[in-house]
């Protein structure tokens, strides 16, 4: 006899991300797994957020406590309702030689998460990992998001339902204060390029939002960034559904700089939509040496 190994491609990579949804709507996207041995493949697939093991390997310290390269947990957010966040269809069958199999990835979030994530496994014969794929999403009650920066936040929420006034914290007046985002550039000692970074601005479709209604942005800087050597390129404008804009942001250090005190400047970046929402944007710079 001859002994034969199976072989597939996958259409996508390790990672499948299907970006930012209204909560409570619903996405999907198409995988495509092909054959290309020359014997037909028995397949299954399976949901990290559903082994039977899950529970007992939850039973650690969060990674993002014990690890610095990995920032979130292999599944996050999950759904309130018990219904999982990602569903795959079909769960199994077989895939002749030389054909292929499509599988629709469908993400549900039924509230606002940014770090809704599992992990899809593609099995042959029940037992041989073909493919592992990083599902991610993210979800929003708004249709705007702000994304760029280093994340100050803790990537694991509470399973506690909390109100909107409780999650928003309103301050004196019934303001809301503002959410943080922090802009690290390093410039390169003796470079001619100024160091760089950017905010990207989205505005989300959907079919829940009955109105085509533009999200202004604009990014208040004031004085104090160019004094400190930063530059920005398109603080404001305009988006409609489906579409996104960069801020770009640059850093020549200036001549009186003292790299024992590097800068640390803030500015106001609003978003006006069918809310007003701020984001306080820290611009941390510093200069590294030519490796």
């Amino acid at each position: 006899g001859h002994g034969v190994m199976p072989s597939t491609v996958c259409s996508v990579g390790e990672v499948l991300d299907m970006g930012y949804v209204m909560a409570r709507d619903t996405v999907t996207s198409t995988v495509k797994v092909e054959n290309t041995s020359k014997l037909t493949l028995p397949f299954s697939v399976q949901l990290e957020s559903l082994s039977p093991t899950r529970d007992r390997d939850r039973q650690k310290i969060p990674s993002f406590l014990t690890s610095s390269l990995q920032r979130t947990e292999i599944v996050g957010t999950q759904n309130y309702s018990g219904f999982s966040v990602f569903s795959v269809s079909p769960t199994e069958g077989k895939i002749e030689a030389g054909k292929s199999q499509d599988f629709v990835v469908t993400f549900s979030p039924d509230h606002e998460s940014l770090y809704y994530s599992d992990r899809l496994k593609v099995l042959l014969f029940g037992k041989q990992t073909a493919h592992e794929i990083h599902l991610k999403g993210a979800a929003r009650d708004h249709p705007m998001f702000v994304e760029g920066g280093v994340p100050l936040d803790v990537p694991v929420e509470s399973l506690a339902v909390t109100s909107p006034v409780e999650s928003g914290e309103a301050l004196e007046g019934g303001k809301v204060p503002p959410l943080s985002l922090l802009l690290l550039l390093e410039y390169v000692e003796g470079s001619a390029e100024p160091a760089r970074a950017e905010l990207t601005v989205g505005a989300m479709q959907s079919p829940l939002l009955a109105a085509k209604k533009a999200v202004e942005f604009s990014l208040d800087s004031g004085p104090e960034l160019p004094r400190a050597g930063f530059a920005l390129a398109g603080p404001r404008g305009a988006l409609e559904r489906g579409q996104l804009q960069r801020i770009g942001v640059s850093w020549v250090p200036p001549g009186d700089l003292q790299t024992s005190h590097p800068p640390l400047v803030s500015a106001l970046l609003t978003l006006k939509g069918d809310i007003t929402e701020s984001y306080r944007v820290l611009f941390m710079a510093r200069v590294v040496a030519a490796s």
